[in-house]
């Protein structure tokens, strides 16, 4: 795809009106089908009692679309690392690994991916984990994925992990502004920028304060401050139908962000309607949201991403896409895919 790297994060949408069993279905397909596109990535969100969304566990779908395509690297986008062990993700992933080998990243995030309700039934029987705890968890992570030895005094420095003798997933931490730069700079982990995750500006300035930032470490890590950005695109024959796809992700937005109500996604016939009934303030939110997502035909997402691609100054470029349909949503990643490699 040109010198431009696509890849793809799948928040398992559920289409169509289906259910969430169906959604996980559809994300092993359109997995396969970026495979066959060339996409370089296919990473899958976590989330948690959310009915719009069906992958509460990354893991287990990673290892079906890794089983189930030919040469696309597969990971997570991203654990939601608060609700876990370190120790037990680093088995996991390395398992991951061992099955396919230099083909399996790993990304962590701090949010918490769902409802309070939810994290407290994760920690159950324990408390939430507080997020002071989160770098002390991302370092136990990285020593963990690294094999590194610890220091006779501490507790973990008889453990091995396993399974040993396989490759380790590239890691990457994932981050919405400029929270997560300097943690992921210091420890040498590739940082991905959330531009999909609310509405405000992010400045170039983050991705060039972390590769000033950057350490590299020994291992599998991405060397020299490996850095990509991640954004909302719906490419479609025209503006107008690009921009009427998106009002079904949009509304969901505007419900979920300024309500916490999560429902389904709902046709964009529909979206539209309700939206005129919403309040001036949920309007105005509903326009920004919907001005965030790139929007337009294949040559014009394209353009827009190539554009963004040398503001932040990365060579790959994930991008989101949520629509009411199934077909239109593979659709408008085959439509990118062509623009691309046209």
């Amino acid at each position: 795809m040109a010198n431009l790297k696509l890849s793809i994060v799948d928040q398992s949408p559920v289409h169509d009106g289906k259910n969430q069993a169906h959604a996980l279905n559809d994300s092993i397909n359109l997995a396969k089908l970026a495979d066959e596109l060339g996409y370089h990535r296919y990473w899958v969100a976590e989330h948690h009692a959310t009915p719009a969304y069906a992958s509460s566990a990354p893991e287990i779908v990673i290892g079906q679309i890794a089983a189930n395509t030919k040469q696309i690297k597969v990971g997570s986008g991203g654990v939601m690392l608060s609700h876990y062990s370190p120790y037990k993700v680093a088995e996991v992933f390395k398992t991951l690994a061992a099955f396919h080998p230099g083909r399996i990243d790993l990304g962590v995030g701090r949010a918490p991916g769902g409802s309070e309700s939810s994290s407290i039934a994760l920690a159950y029987p324990h408390n939430p984990s507080s997020s002071d705890h989160y770098p002390h968890q991302l370092e136990a992570l990285t020593a963990f994925i690294d094999d590194y030895q610890f220091e006779k005094q501490h507790p973990f420095s008889d453990l091995t992990t396993t399974p040993m003798g396989g490759s380790s997933p590239e890691l990457w931490t994932l981050g919405s502004s400029d929270g997560s730069i300097e943690l992921a700079a210091s420890m040498g982990l590739g940082f991905v920028l959330a531009l999909f995750i609310g509405t405000h500006e992010r400045s170039a300035d983050i991705i060039k304060r972390y590769r000033k930032l950057y350490r590299p470490r020994t291992g599998s890590a991405p060397q020299l401050g490996s850095a990509m950005i991640a954004s909302a695109v719906i490419a479609a024959d025209t503006k107008e139908e690009a921009e009427f796809l998106a009002a079904s992700h949009t509304y969901w937005k505007v419900l979920a962000f300024r309500h916490g109500a999560r429902e389904e996604v709902k046709p964009p016939e529909t979206c539209l309607d309700l939206m005129k009934k919403l309040s001036p303030s949920d309007q105005a939110y509903f326009h920004e949201t919907r001005n965030s997502i790139i929007t337009g035909t294949p040559s014009e997402c394209r353009a827009r991403l190539e554009e963004q691609a040398s503001y932040y100054d990365v060579d790959e470029v994930m991008v989101v896409a949520v629509t009411h349909s199934f077909e239109k949503r593979c659709d408008s990643y085959r439509k990118l895919a062509q623009a691309f490699n046209s």
